[in-house]
């Protein structure tokens, strides 16, 4: 299995911007689908966006659309998501997560690997 270890969380105030890292280390991500889940305290963890092997293809869960933006870089084994626009309700810890040989990842019964996660706190 690779490890995931995130970076990048902190405190923010509305309307400001993060951009969480995930590096991978034991094998390469180049095959593995990758996404960002995240779970809010009393909430269940819920998916935010994910990107293809090959990074052709990115999905995004509606309430992050247009704001948040996943991307990959196979040769330095990271995957970042850039969060711009960030309200109170992204506050949350988000999770890096990997799916070996799948073609993208969007729900949490399908991932394999999971990062330990990384808080993200948006203040009004």
């Amino acid at each position: 299995q690779v490890q995931l270890v995130e970076s990048g969380g902190g405190l923010v105030q509305a309307g400001g911007s993060l951009r969480l890292s995930c590096a991978a280390s034991g094998r390469t991500l180049s095959s593995y689908a990758m996404g960002w889940f995240r779970q809010a305290p009393g909430k269940e963890r819920e998916f935010v966006a994910t990107i293809s092997w090959s990074g052709s293809t990115t999905s995004y869960a509606d309430s992050v659309k247009g704001r948040f933006t996943i991307s990959r870089a196979n040769t330095k084994n990271t995957v970042y998501l850039q969060m711009n626009s960030l309200k109170p309700e992204d506050t949350a810890v988000y999770y890096c997560a990997g799916r070996a040989g799948g073609f993208i990842v969007t729900t949490a019964s399908t991932v394999g690997s999971w990062g330990q996660g990384t808080q993200v706190t948006v203040s009004s």
